[in-house]
């Protein structure tokens, strides 16, 4: 434990011109998500979400990503306290985050587990390094995890694995959970693969990122029916971007794979 903050955005501009952001949890020895690392994670997403990057990557400081959550988080809360807990999870972490208008990408090098993980299953994409274990280990406590993990597991993985996965409270591998498309890709250099993703992102056509978050976010709530029913209006705004203009212009005149992008 240190009294300096938990947590340390960052931003900065690729050399395309583009801005992104970098948020770390910093709160070692081990990463505990205490009250003190869940509100500096809150205050962040606000931040990001009233200033969004074109792109951002969550990574952590240390031997660990996380040892999961202080427990003394938990001790002594009623129904109602433990209720208002989790709205407030999802309120000030999870939905915004899932909201950003950019992509968001987990980065996972070591131990990843409970709120960690749950965060990580919030975010776009996953990357991991070979030796990373994740788990979702509240059994331990008589809790479920709650922070919105076991629905978006099962989303990724199939409703089986989740509950497999939760019910057990074992740890399992980066290769495994790749296998099961939970992790997107596995790096042996998972910091530079991540940074470079990054990159590469912020500097895609930003709108047309958060027009695909939409369309996946419709399809997530109500369906392929749904998401067929916003998507028609989602995209054709995407006609008025300068990013599109330009593209196909370019695309024209150059051939594809030349064009720039500002995010507007």
């Amino acid at each position: 434990m240190t009294d300096s903050k938990p947590t340390r955005l960052e931003r900065a501009v690729t050399a395309g011109g583009a801005d992104t952001a970098i948020l770390t949890i910093a709160h070692p020895p081990l990463n505990l998500f205490d009250k003190a690392l869940l509100e500096a994670l809150a205050v962040d997403i606000e931040e990001l979400s009233a200033r969004p990057p074109r792109a951002l990557l969550i990574r952590a400081d240390g031997k660990v990503v996380s040892g999961g959550v202080d427990v003394h988080v938990f001790d002594g809360l009623s129904i109602d306290e433990g209720a208002e807990l989790w709205r407030t999870l999802f309120a000030r972490i999870i939905h915004p985050l899932e909201a950003l208008p950019c992509p968001v990408i987990f980065a996972a090098h070591g131990l990843t587990l409970t709120a960690a993980f749950e965060i990580s299953l919030a975010c776009d994409i996953i990357l991991a390094a070979p030796r990373a274990k994740f788990g979702l280990v509240e059994t331990v406590v008589g809790l479920t995890p709650s922070m919105g993990g076991p629905q978006r597991l099962a989303e990724r993985a199939g409703s089986g694995r989740a509950r497999e996965f939760v019910m057990t409270g074992d740890l399992y591998d980066a290769a495994t959970l790749a296998g099961w498309g939970v992790v997107n890709a596995v790096h042996e250099e998972v910091e530079t693969a991540a940074r470079d993703l990054l990159a590469r992102l912020a500097d895609g056509p930003t709108r047309a990122h958060a027009a695909t978050k939409q369309i996946i976010g419709a399809w997530r709530s109500g369906g392929v029916a749904h998401a067929d029913s916003v998507t028609p209006e989602v995209s054709g705004q995407l006609f008025a971007t300068e990013d599109l203009k330009g593209a196909v212009r370019s695309f024209l005149e150059v051939g594809p794979g030349k064009a720039t992008y500002t995010g507007k």
